[in-house]
């Protein structure tokens, strides 16, 4: 669309919003053929379980927005079609993966360390009787 000329068949002023819908549809289209390339058996037996996971839920909630956006093309209001509650419902499981994700990078508490460190740095009155003894024995000096 950047070399060709301005269509007379839509208003000037999204001209601009064409073209850059039309490089984004290029992008998703180069990005579903490098995905396409790989069998996903071959491409999940590479990856661990919640990898596993994740490529499922962004294929599943890639697939279902490309459909929302079919369905605005086609005048439906997809805020009214169930396509919304599935969105929905796969954006909790990725919620949900995100916070094993980060459980494992959390770090962890050794807490032998964490004992030491809290009672090395507490104050720790000294004994009444330990102070008359340090003083009796610098006054004979």
């Amino acid at each position: 669309m950047a070399g060709e000329e301005i269509n007379e068949d839509y208003p000037v002023e999204i001209h601009e919003y064409l073209s850059t819908f039309e490089n984004s549809i290029g992008a998703v289209d180069e990005m579903l053929k490098t995905m396409m390339s790989v069998s996903r058996n071959e491409l999940l037996q590479k990856l661990d379980p919640l990898e596993q996971a994740k490529v499922d839920l962004v294929s599943a909630y890639t697939l279902n927005s490309m459909f929302w956006v079919y369905l605005a093309t086609q005048g439906v209001n997809p805020k009214e079609h169930p396509v919304k509650q599935e969105l929905e419902r796969i954006r909790i499981y990725m919620n949900r993966v995100k916070e094993i994700t980060d459980k494992k990078k959390a770090g962890k508490l050794d807490r032998g360390a964490a004992s030491r460190f809290v009672k090395n740095a507490l104050w720790e009155p000294k004994p009444k009787n330990a102070s008359k003894v340090a003083n009796k024995g610098k006054s004979k000096n």
